[in-house]
């Protein structure tokens, strides 16, 4: 419960860090976000937003006189947005790659927010990420191998199939990888520059 909620903090300051927003709204870019899988209601997101508020990160103001909210969203006329600690609390939250960041309940999320993290730590992330999945990726093969004597036709089938999404997430990942590295040697100092060794296209060649 404790790593839902700290991540459900985390999509909420994303959300916020992004523009200001009602409740209502929340709630649906957080679906969005979280996917259909992880659907929030009214129930779990006020108390979060509450705690937010509470640590100061993020405070709530009625709507602005001139705002009309939505015939849905009446009711949910206190605007939140996020406090000088909150934005200051989002970025240590990006700024972070340890194991959490890469486990289930943190990836998806810390990846929807990529675009507003360092090179390096998205690097990491996806890093640990692959790691994780290719030890749960060998114990997966394992238990098919073990069990494919034991179980029936359809055990083994969603058995084959976990083992599918684990093997394409690895490659996904490789991908993403390559790219961010790819990315960095760009970046790097010096890259593409022309070396004796390697002229410039047009540029005389050094005589030997």
């Amino acid at each position: 419960m404790r790593a839902r909620s700290d991540v459900l903090s985390m999509a909420i300051l994303g959300l916020l860090h992004e523009s200001p927003m009602h409740g209502y709204e929340l709630r649906k870019r957080l679906n969005l976000l979280l996917g259909s899988f992880r659907a929030l209601s009214y129930g779990s997101l006020y108390p979060c937003l509450k705690s937010l508020v509470g640590e100061g990160w993020i405070v709530g103001a009625d709507a602005p006189s001139g705002v009309t909210p939505t015939l849905k969203a009446k009711r949910a006329k206190i605007v939140y947005e996020l406090t000088a600690d909150g934005k200051e609390h989002f970025q240590s939250i990006l700024a972070t790659a340890g194991p959490a960041a890469w486990e289930d309940e943190n990836f998806d999320v810390r990846f929807a927010f990529f675009a507003q993290t360092d090179a390096d730590t998205r690097l990491r992330i996806l890093e640990g990420r692959r790691i994780r999945l290719t030890e749960r990726l060998e114990i997966v093969r394992q238990s098919v191998a073990r069990a494919r004597e034991r179980v029936d036709e359809y055990t083994l089938e969603l058995q084959q199939h976990g083992l599918e999404q684990v093997e394409h997430e690895v490659r996904w990942l490789d991908n993403l990888i390559d790219n961010e590295r790819g990315a960095r040697r760009a970046r790097a100092p010096g890259f593409g520059r022309p070396t004796a060794a390697n002229p410039a296209d047009g540029a005389p060649a050094p005589r030997l």
